[in-house]
């Protein structure tokens, strides 16, 4: 039996409420595969749409009425957190059922700490939010300061900074719950970014990659495997070219060099890729998994998606 971090993408929950009710209990049935098969799964999830949806609807409203208060990205990071993960859970309790496993699930709001000195607060480079067209982007920075960059050619959208997970807050209570054999939803979005000042931990503008924080949280659950599920079943060198290519596996070194040739696009595949490096590295005989919801049942079988690891035999 092994222990599975299942980082889960933002994106893969749709555009609006309703789709993100249906694509949980898709998710769920992905994440119960694994329970199924013997393996304690802890999972994480994306909320930079959903975060960008709230913050676009609250800056309308205190627009039009002078009584709604615009809302921090850190607060907004909270409320995302608790309704995705109520989705979650729910989605997850019925699949459980269906399948008469005995098995619990808890919702963590978590918080992840960083270095407030992070050059990330003067650079910002992490994505959020919806996509708009250039025209959009150019008038939305006009009228914020905010700043938008084109994104792996899908559109412009909003950067914020991106700060260094350094220690996930409820990292304890998140290890005895999943000793106790529950499937914890944990650091949604990342988490939302703190910093120390005596006694008080104060909240940040920043998102915190997600990918990174989970493979964080796999570092310090002792897990085996990382999955990272996003919207295509493997990892592609080339990608959109003639000569692209699909990798059934790759070895830590073959990762970094690809990344460092610019082979996986910025704000996309690149920090799922970071991600899997760095878990990978930590420990011997820690794996990573690059997949799509679809295939996870196969690809903890090494019949799919794309498999990290280290070159040296374990």
């Amino acid at each position: 039996m092994s222990r599975i971090v299942v980082a889960l993408g933002g994106h893969i929950f749709g555009d609006t409420p309703i789709e993100q009710r249906q694509l949980a209990k898709k998710a769920s049935r992905s994440i119960v595969d694994l329970v199924e098969q013997g393996h304690d799964v802890v999972v994480s999830h994306g909320n930079a749409p959903q975060v960008g949806m709230m913050q676009l609807a609250f800056s309308l409203g205190a627009k039009q009425k002078k009584k709604i208060p615009l809302m921090s990205l850190s607060d907004c990071g909270a409320m995302s957190q608790g309704y995705i993960g109520n989705h979650l859970q729910n989605a997850l309790r019925e699949e459980f059922k269906k399948r008469k496993i005995d098995k619990s699930v808890v919702v963590i709001v978590t918080q992840t700490l960083i270095d407030k000195q992070d050059k990330e607060f003067e650079f910002p480079t992490k994505p959020i939010g919806l996509f708009y067209t250039k025209k959009e982007a150019k008038n939305w920075m006009k009228q914020t300061g905010d700043k938008y960059i084109e994104d792996s050619g899908r559109g412009y959208r909003k950067v914020v900074p991106s700060p260094i997970p350094i220690k996930i807050v409820e990292q304890e209570s998140i290890n005895v719950l999943a000793k106790a054999g529950m499937v914890v939803i944990a650091v949604g979005g990342g988490g939302i970014p703190v910093f120390e000042s005596g006694d008080r931990l104060v909240s940040v503008e920043g998102v915190i990659d997600k990918d990174l924080a989970s493979q964080y949280l796999a570092q310090e659950m002792d897990a085996d495997y990382l999955f990272i599920l996003t919207a295509v079943d493997k990892v592609s060198i080339n990608f959109n070219k003639p000569n692209q290519e699909n990798l059934d596996e790759m070895t830590i070194n073959e990762a970094e060099n690809w990344l460092n040739e610019g082979q996986f696009l910025e704000g996309s595949m690149s920090p799922k890729i970071q991600a899997a490096i760095y878990f990978v590295k930590s420990k011997r005989g820690r794996k990573a998994i690059i997949t799509s919801m679809d295939k996870t049942k196969e690809a903890i079988l090494g019949l799919d998606g794309t498999i990290i690891y280290s070159k040296i035999e374990d």
